[in-house]
């Protein structure tokens, strides 16, 4: 994968892709950017949904390309296109939830509320513009960081990973500093670093039980990914300490503290993520929830076996 730094990249990028009618595929916030593209689709919204993504494929006819800009949607959505079209994609991450460094993408059916996805994206390069994420409000820069950290722990479950240890190091360093001065470039360069590594180590190593729970909410409820991850990820290393007790103790050392989940609960927090309930998750549905997670690739790809009364178990401990 090719990785520039700066905006200014992109023009001779795209040129050197052999690219010189590329679609951008973006969220209406970045719409008006100045930007080397020959035609726009501003349609993204939350967790990509099969509608929007017809709608972003559509808009591809007559492209050599495909831009994606923004956050986890519009990398999603551009992957998506970028999957039916066999166009080459160039991603512009304007958040922090490494989207870009996996060839599959999330969807979600509106109509069932169930996260799907699909993949085989032609990615072929990466272009992080720290500049762009300096308006990102405090509940998105911490949602999409914890995302990225928990891209950074589940992949420490399957050994050591230079990737994952300095994506978390990054990530839990950084982050309190972005919080309190989101125009602080040069810390928000350095959560965006963090991202990056933690990004290619989720490439390497896939998903597990913290974003298998994460997934099953926001299917549901449309709520946002980096949020239910935040609470999801805490009792996810603590039900998994016992089968890979190693890589908790990794992530520790990388966090700098000698409790995992706590640590990261304190970071949660830091985007005033807590509890379930304060999201309008009804108690009522945990234990069709637990079912639903439990069933999810992440889940049964897991270090240890997770059943639908151990998910809805961790459920009920963050609700």
């Amino acid at each position: 994968m090719i990785v520039r730094w700066g905006l200014d990249e992109l023009a001779p990028l795209l040129h050197e892709l052999g690219s010189a009618s590329p679609l951008l595929v973006t969220s209406a916030r970045f719409t008006e950017l100045d930007l080397p593209v020959a035609a726009r689709f501003s349609g993204v919204r939350r967790h990509s949904p099969l509608d929007t993504v017809s709608a972003a494929t559509a808009a591809a006819a007559g492209a050599d390309g495909v831009v994606g800009l923004g956050g986890g949607s519009a990398i999603d959505t551009a992957k998506a296109v970028s999957a039916a079209t066999s166009l080459p994609l160039v991603a512009v991450p304007t958040t922090y939830s490494g989207a870009e460094w996996t060839f599959y993408f999330g969807m979600r059916d509106e109509v069932r509320g169930l996260k799907t996805g699909g993949s085989g994206a032609h990615t072929a390069a990466v272009v992080y513009e720290p500049r762009l994420t300096l308006e990102l409000p405090v509940g998105e820069t911490v949602g999409t960081a914890m995302n990225a950290l928990a891209h950074a722990a589940e992949a420490l479950y399957g050994g050591d990973c230079e990737d994952a240890r300095a994506g978390a190091r990054l990530i839990g360093g950084t982050l309190a500093t972005v919080v309190r001065d989101g125009h602080d470039l040069e810390a928000r360069t350095a959560l965006l670093e963090g991202a990056m590594h933690a990004g290619r180590a989720l490439g390497e190593r896939g998903l597990f039980l913290g974003h298998a729970l994460a997934q099953t909410l926001g299917g549901r409820y449309g709520l946002p990914h980096g949020a239910m991850n935040a609470l999801s990820l805490p009792p996810a290393l603590r039900f998994n300490e016992r089968a890979v007790p190693e890589a908790i103790a990794a992530l520790a050392r990388a966090l700098g503290t000698d409790d995992a989940p706590a640590r990261v609960e304190d970071l949660a927090r830091l985007g005033g993520f807590e509890r379930l309930r304060d999201f309008g998750v009804p108690e009522e549905d945990l234990a069709s929830l637990g079912e639903e997670a439990a069933a999810r690739p992440g889940s049964r790809a897991n270090p240890r076996p997770v059943t639908a009364a151990d998910a809805e178990a961790l459920l009920r401990t963050i609700w």
